[in-house]
């Protein structure tokens, strides 16, 4: 007796079709593929930079000074300026680190050239368009800022608020001329009015 030819496997069956690099399909899983490596990528650059303004939060609630119920705008600038210094310690102890061993060559250069460029980028900015803060000026906001738990999904609820060098300037001017802006803009206000009485009753000033 005779045992029957198997069947060879896989036979009958639909062979797997080979897509070609150059057809449609190939076209179409190729942007799939870049579509999904695209979404990843901004999805990894976004959780960065969520986690460096929780950072950057975080240091501002760590030196906010428990007696205030909320800031002048010159108070609000000298804590920038401090946060513009926060490096200034770790600064000074890779120059020493560096000066005790100078004969094997700077240590730890990648991470102060980081620094010196974070610092000097955000200088640039405070000193120009403004550097972004929460709304310490507002007693409403800075009661929310307090209680915030670091959660970075709570960020939204946060308001900010931008100052700049110049923020700093102006509030040095006002204490010089000895008022506010909104001092000064009233007595413009007054002198443009006493002129156009001048001009239109000019016997009650003779």
């Amino acid at each position: 007796m005779f045992d029957e030819p198997k069947v060879p496997q896989g036979k009958g069956k639909q062979d797997k079709k080979v897509i070609h690099p150059y057809s449609r399909k190939a076209a179409q899983l190729a942007r799939e593929v870049h579509k999904q490596d695209r979404k990843e990528k901004l999805k990894n650059e976004k959780a960065l930079r969520l986690s460096l303004i929780g950072e950057k939060l975080q240091w501002f609630q760590n030196h906010l000074d428990s007696s205030k119920r909320e800031y002048t705008k010159k108070e609000a600038c000298d804590l920038i300026e401090r946060y513009l210094h926060r490096f200034d310690g770790e600064l000074e102890q890779i120059e020493l680190h560096n000066s005790i061993k100078s004969r094997q060559g700077r240590q730890h250069n990648s991470r102060e050239t980081v620094i010196r460029q974070t610092i000097e980028r955000e200088r640039l900015l405070y000193e120009g368009p403004g550097t972004e803060i929460p709304d310490l000026l507002n007693a409403k906001h800075l009661k929310v800022f307090r209680e915030w738990n670091a959660d970075l999904k709570k960020l939204p609820n946060i308001k900010m608020r931008k100052l700049s060098a110049r923020s700093f300037v102006s509030v040095k001017e006002e204490e010089k001329n000895g008022g506010t802006e909104e001092e000064t803009m009233e007595k413009k206000d007054e002198n443009v009015f006493m002129m156009l009485e001048v001009e239109e009753h000019p016997e009650r000033h003779s």
